[in-house]
């Protein structure tokens, strides 16, 4: 966001008065350094400040933590941005004294040339570094550190453990760290991460940071700033200027198929910017070859196309008028890629908040509206459509939970501890883990024993140090393994000659084919040649037949509030919000026909003989709920239940003589006794779920157990 709209009020003291000392009454514009007041007339020429950044300016100049909301494009950089740099000019920092931390790599270099010009202004630089940056780059970067620093929790990470870099220089001068998409962070174990890392640095530096997060709207934004401060008493506050929603067209189509949505796409809206969402990467590359079958300007957008091949697309994308791009929610998160028309949603999101980041995307020109086109291609995309279409139009925006029991992060966090300074005490562990939320300094300590009982840890008198079994499970390739709490899977890097374009899963190499194998990636065809099975490499062409490919991944639970809003519009809930197409009407009709006898006004569970003899107990709770309901029954009524027991995110599998009113009353008996008893509730765990969690190896088993459980 470079540019201001016009109806923002005028500015007042445009000329910038010098501010010494408190700054306690002093508002907005006023606030920020002489020189920053020039620039945003002179070179932003904004006629003033937006809301946010008028409320935001005056505490963050005096150096509180924040939360700050805003939609899409609500100027949220600049308003945490400015201020900061105000504190920087006035306090003089030196070395690098601001990071701001991303969630992808996309959305840091997409900011770093405005940042760029920001702390330009004031003589200062801002530079990024990433997994992307090079070898050189870093190096340049160690010998002369930029004063704001744009990252990740994994390049954060790296810095602290490096044994070239000092992280007692990169780190000692840092006041502030702004979280963008801070939402992004809280409700993933990368949120639990990036806590660890800045109290690391906050050790570094020998001072609370000041710490800013900024979000699109969330249901419970109190709760959101508590976690980024990680419960340290200082002051603090929410700052969203609130304010009319504005006007929005959303609407709902039934087409059937992805090749159906293609052509809906292509014939509506020419001469316009169109920006498609798909929550799938194969689904993404299907459409886009289609579009481009249909004679569409088509660029695509994921996170297995190489850097370079999206940097080009969105780029391109930028630049051009009468496009597509097609994309998973990798340009969901604040990315600009210009000034669109049109956002088109084919299935649906899993959130509100998400839909509200992809709607945001438009309407950004003077006099035009935000606006949605959902194409629905399947059943239960289509019902997920409906319930968070009604969520969405009676104002529910999901809380941001963050993952309970973080016990393999904390694990993980040791051992960075350790790489980190070679050797720690243990009180100066107990320390550490008593100033952060994560987990408590008695389930710290019962994670060090049984690191210690596995050689994952040594031990020297009161001192701790890194054990020989996580040399051998995670010291390859100087512990690059140790910088990262997600696991990636391998991959196969896909070359046309030289050029890289991405990665795709190695099983669609070893899969069975007839004649030439061909696949889609970038939204183009291509025909594999050689493999190069040892370097992990594919060697493709052009063709004019593309192929399916297929990534790792798996399937997102809907929430209890989500399946229960489905549920409301089957029993007949309006979407009063909502334009419905007639192909929609017809759609929305036969699937209340359909699920008629699952859903009962006055009920919430109902109890569905099949034919054949199956059982199904339809409670729309989600598949969390009802995995908790079959853990419960299996405790407490297991007769009640099909031997081979199964659920979804709809209905579980009962017994066929099973009636509605014992299950209900078992149903009721388990949750009194979970009020004492608070481990009924918790779904029973495969022993292959323990071996999946990374960093689990380091956690004693029960602990790693209720951690699976509870989440």
């Amino acid at each position: 966001m470079s540019d201001q709209d016009a109806e923002w009020p005028e500015l007042h003291g445009a000329a910038g008065v010098p501010l010494e000392g408190d700054v306690n009454g002093v508002e907005g514009f006023d606030v920020l350094a002489p020189g920053i007041q020039h620039h945003v007339v002179n070179t932003l020429g904004w006629p003033g400040l937006r809301p946010l950044q008028e409320q935001a300016a005056e505490p963050l100049v005096r150096g509180e933590d924040a939360l700050l909301l805003a939609p899409t494009a609500g100027g949220k950089t600049e308003a945490a941005v400015l201020p900061v740099l105000t504190r920087m000019t006035r306090e003089a920092w030196q070395g690098t004294s601001v990071l701001y931390v991303c969630p992808i790599r996309a959305l840091l270099n997409n900011l770093e040339p405005r940042l760029s010009a920001y702390t330009g202004w004031l003589g200062r630089r801002a530079e990024v570094r990433h997994g992307d940056t090079t070898a050189g780059q870093r190096r340049r970067q160690a010998a002369d550190r930029p004063d704001v620093l744009l990252t990740t929790p994994e390049s954060l990470e790296s810095m602290l453990v490096s044994t070239t870099a000092s992280a007692q220089a990169w780190f000692s001068e840092v006041r502030a760290v702004i979280v963008d998409e801070v939402h992004a962070f809280a409700g993933d174990d990368r949120g639990w991460h990036l806590q660890g890392v800045l109290q690391r640095i906050e050790d570094i530096a020998g001072r609370p940071l000041q710490r800013i997060g900024l979000s699109a709207t969330v249901g419970n934004p109190e709760d959101l700033l508590r976690w980024l401060q990680a419960a340290r008493d200082r002051p603090g506050r929410v700052i969203d200027p609130g304010g009319e929603t504005p006007p929005s067209d959303v609407q709902l189509d039934w087409v059937k198929s992805l090749d159906n949505a293609a052509t809906v796409i292509a014939a509506l809206h020419r001469g316009e910017k169109r920006l498609v969402f798909a929550d799938s990467r194969r689904a993404v590359e299907d459409l886009a070859l289609g579009l481009r079958n249909r004679d569409v300007t088509t660029f695509v957008s994921h996170s297995s196309l190489s850097v370079d091949e999206r940097r080009r697309a969105e780029r391109a994308f930028a630049e051009e008028r009468d496009c597509v791009i097609t994309a998973t929610s990798t340009l969901e998160l604040g990315i600009d890629v210009g000034d669109l028309d049109r956002c088109v949603q084919v299935g649906a999101p899993h959130s509100v908040s998400s839909m509200l980041q992809r709607l945001g995307r438009t309407g950004r020109r003077a006099g035009a509206s935000r606006n949605m086109l959902f194409l629905e291609t399947g059943d239960e995309d289509f019902l997920r459509a409906l319930g968070l279409l009604q969520l969405w139009g009676e104002g529910f925006v999901e809380a941001v939970t963050p993952p309970p029991r973080p016990y393999h992060v904390a694990a993980q966090q040791i051992l960075g501890h350790l790489l980190q300074q070679r050797a720690l005490d243990e009180a100066d562990l107990d320390g550490w883990f008593h100033r952060q939320p994560m987990v408590s300094v008695e389930e710290w300590r019962a994670i060090r024993d049984h690191m210690l009982a596995q050689g994952y840890l040594g031990r020297d008198g009161h001192l701790l140090f890194v054990g020989p079994m996580a040399e051998l499970r995670y010291g390859g390739v100087n512990y690059r393994d140790i910088m990262a709490v997600f696991s990636a899977d391998p991959q196969m890097l896909v070359l046309h000659g030289r050029v890289e374009l991405g990665t795709i899963d190695p099983m669609v190499l070893r899969t069975p084919a007839e004649g030439p194998r061909n696949i889609t990636l970038g939204g183009r065809a291509w025909k594999v040649g050689h493999v190069d099975w040892r370097r992990h490499r594919v060697y493709v062409e052009p063709s004019t037949a593309g192929g399916r490919l297929r990534w790792p991944g798996s399937a997102r639970p809907m929430s209890l509030e989500l399946t229960q809003a489905v549920r409301r519009v089957l029993l007949g809930a309006e979407l009063p919000e909502v334009r419905l197409t007639s192909r929609a009407e017809a759609k929305l009709a036969e699937v209340r026909e359909e699920y008629g006898g699952r859903v009962a006004h006055g009920a919430a569970r109902v109890l569905e003989h099949a034919p054949g003899g199956d059982a199904r107990w339809w409670t729309f709770a989600g598949a969390r709920e009802n995995g908790s309901m079959v853990a419960a029954l299996t405790r407490t009524a297991p007769e009640l239940l099909e031997r081979n027991v199964s659920w979804n995110d709809w209905y579980l599998t009962v017994h066929p003589e099973a009636t509605a009113g014992a299950l209900n009353e078992a149903w009721n008996a388990a949750r009194a006794q979970a009020l004492v008893e608070s481990a009924m509730l918790d779904p029973m765990v495969d022993e292959r779920a323990l071996a999946e969690v990374k960093f689990g190896d380091m956690v004693p088993p029960e602990m790693l157990r209720r951690q699976i459980a509870g989440r």
